[in-house]
C-alpha cells in the first residue's frame, strides 16, 4: 500500500488531537472553581455534605447488599466521595481518582454477583452514579470542550468494557442511564462554561470600548483647546514679526549686527507662525467639515477670535435668557489676564451654565470671579433643581474638558456635588504656569516633553 498524503494529514490530525487530550486529562494543575460573589462557600458546602453522604450510603449498599468486606467498600466509596470533593480544586486528578474507585468497586463487584439470588446494579451504583455526575459537571465547567468529551468517552468505554465485554453473573445492568445521565452532566456543563466566558469576554470587550471612548474623547477635548488657542499664539507671534520689523526704524543709524538680529528674529516668527497654521489646518480637516455647526459661541470655526472674560456678561444674559436665574459676582480687582487664562475661564463657566441647562432644571446658578495676586480662582455653583433633569444627548466629558485645560495652565480643579442635590466647580488658573505644569518642556532637560497627567 502507497501512503498517500491524505493519509499522512489524517494521521497527522489525529496524533495533534491526542497530543492536546493527553495535556487536558494528564495533569494535576490546580483549577479552583471562580470566587463567586453572593453564595460564597456554600456550593462548597452543599458539596462536601453530598460527598459525605455517597461515602457513607456508598460503603453501607456495596457492604451490605454487594457483599464486600467493610474495609473495602469504605476504600471504594471514599474514593467516590473524596474525588468529589478534590474536583473543586483539581477536576482532571479528580475525575482518575473517581474513574479508579468505579472501576475497583465494579471488579471486587463483580466475583460476588451470581451467589445470591437477589440481583445488584452493576457496573454503577446509585453513589457511584452520584459521584461522578458531580466530578464532570465540575470538569466540565474548567476544562475545553475537548477535554470534556474526552473524559466522556473513556468513561464510556470503561463501563462497555466492564459491563459489554466481560460481564456478570445476575445484575441490574446501569451503564446506559449511568452513560445518559454523564452525557447531559457534561453538556450543561460545558454550556454553563461557555456562557461564564462569553460574559467575561463581554464585560472585557465593554471595558475595552469605554476606555477607547474616554481615551477618543479626550484627545477631541485636547484638540479642540489647541485650535481655540491657536489664536491667541498666532497673535504673539504676529507682534514679534511686527515689532521685529518696525524696530530698526526706531533707531538712528542702526547697525548691521542689530539689523541681522532682528530680522532672524522676524524671519523665525513668521516661520513659526505658518508651521502653526499648517498644523491648525490639519486639526481643523479632521475634525471639521460641510454642514457641521459652528463654534461654541455660534461664530464660524476657525474665523472668530477667542472669547475672553469681557463676554462673560453676554454669556450670562444667554443663560437668562434661556429661563434661568443667574448671579455675577467678581471679587478684587479686576486686571487683564493672560490670553490663555481668560479663554479657559470663559470655558470652564461656558460649559458649567451649559450643565447646568442640561442637568439642573429650574436651578439657580452664581458665577464667582475672584482675582487673586497670583491667579484667578473661577467658582460655579447650582442649587437644587425643581424637576428632573431631562434625558442627556450629550457624550457627557464637559468635566473633562474643564480638566484638560486647569491641567494645560497649572491649576486645581474640583467638582463635586453640592447642598440639596446642587452641584459645584471650583478652579484656580494661575498667572505663570509652574515649572512643573503638564505640557510644559523642562528647562534641565530641553528636548524632552513630560508626560501629561491623567486629568
Amino acid at each position: 500500500m502507497t501512503d498517500t498524503g491524505v493519509g499522512r494529514a489524517l494521521r497527522a490530525r489525529v496524533g495533534g488531537w491526542l497530543r492536546v487530550v493527553r495535556q487536558d486529562l494528564w495533569t494535576v494543575r490546580a483549577d479552583p472553581l471562580p470566587p463567586s460573589t453572593w453564595l460564597r462557600w456554600l456550593p462548597h458546602g452543599l458539596l462536601c455534605m453530598v460527598a459525605f453522604g455517597v461515602t457513607v450510603g456508598g460503603t453501607g449498599d456495596m457492604n451490605d447488599n454487594g457483599h464486600l468486606g467493610s474495609t473495602l467498600a469504605f476504600l471504594v466509596a471514599g474514593g467516590q466521595g473524596g474525588a468529589m470533593v478534590l474536583g473543586l480544586w483539581r477536576p482532571v486528578p479528580a475525575w482518575w481518582l473517581s474513574l479508579s474507585a468505579f472501576a475497583m468497586g465494579a471488579v471486587a463487584v463483580r466475583g460476588r454477583l451470581g451467589f445470591d439470588p437477589d440481583t445488584y446494579t452493576w457496573p454503577w451504583t446509585a453513589a457511584g452514579i452520584i459521584a461522578e455526575m458531580f466530578v464532570l459537571l465540575l470538569l466540565a465547567l474548567r476544562v475545553p470542550t475537548r477535554a470534556a468529551i474526552a473524559a466522556l468517552a473513556v468513561t464510556a468505554l470503561l463501563t462497555y468494557f466492564l459491563e459489554g465485554l466481560r460481564g456478570a453473573e445476575r445484575y441490574d445492568t446501569t451503564g446506559v442511564l449511568a452513560l445518559s445521565l454523564f452525557t447531559v452532566v457534561v453538556v450543561v456543563g460545558t454550556a454553563l462554561r461557555g456562557r461564564r466566558e462569553a460574559r467575561a469576554q463581554l464585560v472585557e470587550q465593554t471595558t475595552l470600548t469605554a476606555e477607547e471612548r474616554t481615551r477618543r474623547t479626550l484627545l477631541e477635548e485636547r484638540s479642540r483647546i489647541a485650535r481655540e488657542l491657536h489664536d491667541v499664539v498666532a497673535h504673539h507671534m504676529s507682534v514679534i514679526s511686527i515689532q521685529a520689523q518696525v524696530a530698526p526704524h526706531l533707531v538712528e543709524n542702526p547697525p548691521d549686527e542689530l539689523k541681522e538680529n532682528l530680522a532672524g528674529i522676524r524671519q523665525n516668527a513668521l516661520e513659526a507662525l505658518t508651521e502653526l497654521r499648517r498644523v491648525l489646518g490639519v486639526l481643523r480637516s479632521e475634525h471639521t467639515g460641510p454642514g457641521q455647526p459652528a463654534g461654541p459661541d455660534g461664530e464660524a470655526a476657525g474665523h472668530a477670535p477667542q472669547p475672553t472674560l469681557d463676554r462673560l456678561d453676554a454669556l450670562v444674559e444667554n443663560t437668562r435668557a434661556a429661563g434661568r436665574e443667574v448671579i455675577t459676582e467678581i471679587n478684587g480687582e479686576r486686571r487683564p489676564l493672560p490670553p490663555g487664562v481668560e479663554l479657559s475661564a470663559y470655558r470652564i463657566v461656558q460649559e458649567a451654565l451649559s450643565n447646568v441647562l442640561r442637568h439642573a432644571p429650574g436651578a439657580r446658578a452664581t458665577v464667582r470671579l475672584t482675582y487673586e495676586s497670583d491667579g484667578l480662582e473661577v467658582e460655579v455653583v447650582n442649587g437644587r433643581p425643581t424637576g428632573p433633569a431631562p434625558p442627556s444627548t450629550g457624550a457627557g466629558h464637559g468635566l473633562l474638558g474643564m480638566r484638560e485645560r486647569v491641567a494645560m495652565l497649572g491649576g486645581t480643579m474640583t467638582a463635586h456635588p453640592w447642598h440639596w442635590d446642587g452641584f459645584k466647580v471650583t478652579a484656580f488658573l494661575p498667572d505663570t504656569p509652574p515649572a512643573d505644569a503638564p505640557g510644559l518642556i523642562r528647562s534641565t532637560d530641553a528636548t524632552t516633553d513630560p508626560r501629561r497627567g491623567t486629568p
